[in-house]
């Protein structure tokens, strides 16, 4: 049995090939052994080279083409660079596969050992940046050409607006968004140059176009700086992954191995919850202490009434009593406080008749059975899509729109019209619930709920807990 591997690869032979007719790759392999036996000699012979581990296995890719099958053949050589000339211009000799004629042009011997030579002279370069690195005095003794390619990056500016940056952004697939000069030159210090400076709290025009044409991470201070420049960036812009410095610190003052921690434990931007303790970006309302008092006084208001009132009757439409005399509260100045002491009212006012039926209209809104059916759907899919960050757009019932990750669910909702259902791994927020009731989706399932405190109209909610 002739060998499958070879020891060691010096060549591989390009070959086009051009047949008139529709063969399959073993006629094309067959032909080349065939027409070639005993041309070059024993010495030559591919069966004896290929059962010697001379040569490897010959490797054929074909596909039909008006009427013929054309493709490309890759024989692997550890002859030498003579032998293996040899044996490319015989293969130029077979002008049959089978009963069909064929044509086969040698396109190009490589020499695998140059791109040894090109890998060893890269891993030389990172080599010598480590040893200078650590400063090692024998380093100033290597010439000065080496020593031009592996030299620190130096800050440069990027954009119009002159903002501080490393080298060659424009080229980079990715970046880096930083507050300001220091932590750029911070980055860079420790080799990482595709990053940019915000330059501050009111971000500029082509900071915006960046996280627009780029995929874009932010790496901003454990403090409340940190919190505001994130929430005007959100606002503007369009982030994919967030990374925080420890609670306190800041970006330039962190080392090598902290930096370096922190961009590993980047997460989706729709992903993040709540970054530091003192994170005021997580979408929760502010329990201050008049709003706090407004609320117990109210609820204790409408228990003492619920106690008189006496029980409901059966499927009888309940609405909250006013209260019948008025109550000794000092004004609160701040109106949307009030509107949201209600709202919280209304929570208590449903939790406390979660063990009586449903009204006449609740039951008109519950799920119809087809409804059951595409949830059950839907719930299989989320099985499938937990743990890979991604998602899933239906058009209808049967048809997927889309399949998208997790951080681009906004971005396509956006330019989508008549969704009917969204399912990803993630959570689900405010923006995102409202974005889909916009669309007009029914459904809305994800792995968990996070601070929706209003369901919209005609959505229904899913998650896995």
């Amino acid at each position: 049995m002739a060998k499958t591997y070879i020891d060691t690869v010096k060549y591989i032979v390009h070959a086009y090939c051009e047949i008139d007719g529709l063969v399959e790759k073993p006629d094309v392999v067959g032909a080349l052994f065939g027409q070639t036996e005993g041309l070059l000699g024993d010495e030559l012979d591919l069966r004896e080279l290929q059962k010697n581990g001379r040569i490897g296995r010959i490797s054929v890719e074909l596909s039909p083409k008006g009427g013929k099958s054309v493709g490309t053949i890759k024989l692997p050589s550890s002859l030498d660079m003579v032998e293996t000339s040899i044996l490319a211009a015989a293969l130029e000799s077979v002008d049959r596969v089978g009963p069909c004629e064929a044509k086969i042009k040698v396109e190009k011997i490589e020499d695998t050992r140059s791109l040894k030579r090109n890998q060893i002279v890269a891993r030389a370069k990172e080599l010598l940046k480590t040893i200078l690195a650590e400063e090692i005095p024998e380093s100033r003794e290597i010439s000065e050409q080496v020593r031009a390619e592996v030299k620190a990056a130096e800050i440069s500016t990027y954009g119009p607006d002159k903002l501080p940056a490393g080298p060659n952004i424009d080229q980079k697939d990715s970046v880096i968004l930083v507050e300001g000069r220091a932590d750029v030159l911070n980055l860079l210090k420790n080799d990482i140059t595709n990053v940019v400076a915000i330059g501050g709290a009111n971000v500029s025009q082509t900071i915006i176009d960046l996280t627009k044409e780029k995929e874009t991470i932010v790496f901003l201070d454990g403090d409340r700086g940190g919190d505001i420049i994130l929430a005007e960036l959100a606002r503007v812009g369009d982030i994919d992954y967030v990374a925080r410095a420890p609670a306190g610190k800041e970006v330039e003052e962190l080392t090598r191995k902290e930096i370096i921690k922190c961009l590993r434990a980047k997460v989706p931007f729709e992903q993040r919850m709540v970054f530091s303790d003192s994170s005021s970006f997580s979408e929760k309302p502010k329990n201050t202490a008049e709003t706090m008092n407004y609320q117990n006084n109210r609820y204790k208001s409408y228990q003492a009434q619920k106690q008189v009132s006496g029980p409901k009757k059966a499927y009888e439409t309940i609405q909250p009593k006013q209260p019948s005399q008025p109550i000794d509260l000092e004004p609160i100045e701040k109106p949307d406080v009030e509107d949201f002491a209600q709202d919280q009212l209304k929570d208590i006012e449903k939790s406390s008749l979660e063990q009586e039926p449903f009204t006449q209209d609740l039951e008109q809104q519950l799920p119809t059975q087809e409804d059951n059916e595409f949830k059950q759907k839907l719930l299989a899919d989320l099985e499938q899509l937990e743990g890979s960050l991604k998602g899933k757009i239906y058009k209808n019932k049967n048809e997927v729109l889309a399949e998208i990750a997790v951080r681009d669910i906004i971005k396509t909702l956006e330019s989508q019209q008549n969704v009917y259902a969204i399912v990803f791994d993630g959570l689900i927020t405010k923006r995102l619930a409202e974005l889909a009731a916009q669309k007009g989706a029914k459904f809305l399932a994800a792995i968990k709920l996070g601070n929706v405190f209003k369901k919209p109209d005609n959505l229904y909610i899913y998650t896995k807990e």
